[in-house]
């Protein structure tokens, strides 16, 4: 008889586990507690039962640090795409600095001449310690309720973050995100300080002061949080969002804008490529009917059937092109005005070279408006003529009229003013660029350009003037969030700078800014001094409430000048939007006043509000001032033969 075997079999081997998966330790749980064993079975009973194969062991919990295959992709591609962005700015910076190598250096390291300014407004607040220390007194008092409100929002305590009407903190996790939150609150804090501080001195010229306050406001506006990739949630959101793809796109339009601007940033504002000049901006029909070195004269194709006899002449600012006031059919303020019954003309100056570097005002008078009124009215038949002057080509209308006025020169019947001024006392921040030592820089670039201002060097001061909505803004858009600029006609034409002759814009500069020339009566043309006064002519005076290139109060001081009957009407918006405001739109609002008492309160007390767009104002006003209805006219069949369809050839070249 074979032997019993003393021993039990073997137990089947346990199945192997599951390998770990590479990555961080998972943090030590406890073991749970494993059953009582079974009492043993007999060999017999062991024998008897089938042998099943052990049941699968479950898999190892996954580790929540541990990256998978997608998570490593995600990460290879945000550190190359980060790689690639950083790679493409060295490469732009490095060639813009090879392209700035050989230019010369500025005549200063300080154009803006701030660092006197800003040494007057600290030695102002150091004699008064007192009023130092209450201001940092109130500093402190503003950063302890900060912490305290955040220290309470951290420990849980359901704290409402503190609204922002501010453009630059809209997206919502400057809010909602309590770090964000800090940065926002703490820089808003900080700067609104530091520009008030500025802003109560009291014993320094206004001038400087004003300067100081000036360059105090553009610091604390480039180094807000909302500027920098790593305290921009939004770009941050984007950056993680897109792996990275889109910070590789802002750099490639940070070097796209160096390139443009041949080594000097020029950042884009608009889409450029998406606008043509005479296909899709300014496409109102008509001829130019007469060329000359200075100017093209457009008449504009007639939109009915009579046309009032006198006709409207328009002059624009020579530091823009006129296809503002023809953007698109839907806001074309010169679609429009034809449609009214009027017959229309548009100065369109030449973008000037440096064959033009000594025109002056001279020049631009009688070469310029005297010309352009006398051909109007010899392709009208008229003897007289209503005028539009909007901006600086109002500044040089005026002066017009109280020349024509000593010369008793009757051929303009009525003349309107956009946003233009004549007394300068109180012209806004534009007043800090005429201080001699801006002026010597200027000038040195004018000469290094041949005797012209390059129109970047007028879009620049412009911009800086606001810029969160026209530098910070863009800024954060282009290179920081990667975003094509947008298709937008109006900053189309705001880049479609033009050039300014040498002698023309010095003058202005000194004469009108620096000396405030024309409103003291000590302008002079062809020896002959300026005496707005003695203009009797019907005016009308359009103004915008935000306006910070014409303001609203300048304006007003430059109608109370002239010697005639003067209707003065306020616009809401600004220097652009408050003045191409088709009615269509129904937007904004405007205020008018038939008087015109000693000071812009005193008028706006008396002013009367009206919904939508000042044109139906300006059009009854002007249609009184306008003749006779007459068969609409063909700029084809009058005595001045077309030389080519609108809107001409000096409008399209570029600087």
């Amino acid at each position: 008889m074979a032997k019993r075997p003393t021993k039990a079999p073997p137990a089947p081997l346990p199945a192997a586990a599951a390998p770990r998966k590479s990555g961080r330790p998972t943090s030590a749980k406890p073991r749970a507690k494993k059953a009582p064993p079974p009492p043993p079975e007999s060999p017999a009973e062991t024998a008897a039962q089938p042998q099943t194969p052990p049941p699968p062991q479950p898999e190892a919990a996954a580790d929540p640090f541990a990256f998978g295959a997608d998570q490593r992709h995600l990460l290879e591609t945000l550190s190359l795409n980060l790689a690639k962005a950083a790679m493409t700015a060295q490469s732009a910076i490095a060639e813009a600095a090879l392209s700035q190598a050989d230019r010369p250096a500025a005549l200063s390291p300080d154009p803006f001449n701030v660092a006197p300014a800003m040494t007057s407004v600290m030695t102002s607040l150091a004699a008064r310690p007192e009023k130092l220390f209450q201001a940092q007194a109130d500093l402190f008092g503003r950063y302890m309720d900060l912490w305290s409100t955040t220290a309470r929002r951290a420990m849980g305590e359901d704290v409402a973050p503190a609204p922002s009407t501010d453009k630059r903190f809209r997206d919502p996790a400057w809010s909602e995100n309590p770090v964000f939150d800090v940065m926002r609150q703490s820089y808003l804090v900080t700067s609104d300080w530091m520009n008030g501080l500025v802003a109560s001195v009291e014993d320094v010229d206004p001038r400087v002061k004003r300067r100081a306050e000036f360059f105090t406001r553009l610091l604390t506006d480039a180094f807000s949080p909302s500027n920098f990739l790593a305290s921009n949630p939004a770009a941050l959101k984007a950056l993680a969002e897109t792996g990275g793809e889109s910070l590789v796109k802002g750099m490639q339009n940070f070097a796209a804008d160096l390139e443009r601007g041949n080594g000097k940033l020029k950042i884009s504002q608009a889409d450029y490529g998406q606008f043509k000049v005479g296909e899709n901006v300014a496409t109102a029909p008509g001829q130019v009917v007469w060329r000359d070195e200075l100017f093209e004269l457009i008449q504009f194709d007639a939109a009915t059937e009579t046309q009032a006899a006198i006709p409207l002449l328009i002059f624009p600012p020579w530091i823009n092109k006129f296809y503002i006031m023809d953007l698109q059919p839907a806001n074309s303020l010169i679609r429009w005005l034809s449609a009214q019954g009027f017959t229309i003309f548009v100065c369109s100056w030449v973008n000037p070279d440096s064959d033009k570097a000594q025109f002056g005002f001279e020049e631009y008078l009688h070469k310029g408006v005297y010309r352009a009124v006398e051909k109007t009215l010899e392709q009208t038949g008229q003897k007289q003529l209503n005028a539009v002057g909007y901006c600086i080509g109002g500044t040089l209308l005026g002066a017009a009229l109280a020349h024509m006025a000593a010369n008793k020169d009757a051929r303009v019947a009525s003349a309107t003013f956009f946003a233009a001024q004549h007394d300068f006392a109180e012209a806004g921040d534009l007043l800090l660029f005429t201080d001699e030592h801006w002026l010597a820089e200027i000038e040195q670039q004018m000469d290094a350009a041949g005797g012209v201002l390059p129109g970047a060097a007028m879009a620049d001061t412009f911009n800086a003037l606001r810029a969160n909505d026209l530098i910070w803004s863009f800024f954060v858009s282009n290179y920081l969030m990667g975003k094509a600029p947008p298709a937008f006609d109006l900053l189309f034409w705001n880049a479609d700078q033009t050039r300014m002759p040498k002698r023309l814009h010095l003058d202005y500069l000194r004469q009108m800014y620096g000396k405030n020339a024309l409103a003291q009566g000590q302008f002079e043309i062809d020896g002959q001094r300026i005496d707005l006064s003695m203009v009797k002519t019907p005016l009308y005076f359009l103004a915008s409430r935000e306006d910070h290139i014409a303001p609203m109060n300048s304006v007003y001081r430059s109608a109370r000048l002239f010697g005639g009957p003067v209707t003065y009407t306020l616009a809401g918006s600004g220097h652009i939007a408050g003045v191409i405001n088709p009615p269509a739109a129904n937007k904004y609002q405007h205020w008018t006043n038939p008087a015109l008492p000693e000071t812009l309160e005193e008028w706006q007390a008396g002013a009367k509000q009206h919904p939508g767009s000042w044109w139906t104002h300006w059009a009854a006003w002007l249609r009184l001032r306008s003749g006779d209805p007459t068969p609409a006219r063909d700029p084809k069949t009058g005595p001045l033969k077309p030389i080519e369809p609108a809107p001409g050839a000096y409008v399209k070249v570029k600087s």
